[in-house]
């Protein structure tokens, strides 16, 4: 049975989360401090410590959580129920990043971590790969390698588009915009 973790401490922690993710979108990691943090949320660096070792232990736990979520989602979703369309998937992956939509937009912004975009790349890649190759009942893998790459960078660049554009989006219609690029490719744009 999993620990509920108590209030307070969830508490505090969404403070550093946030007030971390602040300044991740002003500047890199190597040059966030504890003392920065602290003062920037109104903790002192005691309570940061009983959390966390360091700054990028924090980053790796808060990446690590998220990627875990990721994960989640994709192993709901099967091979053989996206036969049809993506959109449920893509609607479940792009609720997760709406929800963490400033944490995303730091991480895959100019001061992020190329170490999470490739995780998730990774992820990603390993999820489609097997999907993808059982549900064309394909031995093609070298044309996948394109098709994945296709996929992922371009989906890549629309979720980017989508968090520096505000989310004008509801995750139900960029779902719908991201699935019909995948499936129909340039017909959407005709």
């Amino acid at each position: 049975m999993e620990k509920k973790i108590d209030r307070r401490i969830r508490k505090t922690r969404k403070q550093l989360q946030d007030g971390f993710t602040s300044l991740l979108l002003e500047k890199s990691i190597k040059d966030i401090t504890v003392k920065e943090l602290c003062d920037r949320v109104d903790l002192n660096r005691g309570t940061f410590y009983l959390h966390y070792k360091d700054i990028y232990d924090m980053a790796e736990q808060l990446e690590n959580e998220l990627l875990d979520q990721l994960e989640s989602i994709l192993a709901n979703h099967f091979y053989d129920t996206i036969d049809d369309s993506p959109f449920p998937l893509l609607l479940d992956l792009f609720i997760l990043i709406k929800e963490n939509a400033s944490f995303c937009t730091a991480l895959l912004g100019s001061n992020g971590d190329v170490t999470f975009s490739n995780k998730l790349k990774s992820i990603l890649r390993e999820k489609c790969f097997s999907d993808w190759m059982e549900l064309f009942n394909s031995d093609k893998a070298d044309k996948f390698e394109y098709f994945y790459n296709f996929i992922v960078y371009g989906s890549t660049g629309i979720i980017e588009s989508w968090l520096k554009g505000g989310l004008k989006e509801s995750p139900e219609e960029i779902s719908l915009i991201v699935g019909e690029i995948i499936l129909n490719g340039a017909e959407i744009i005709k």
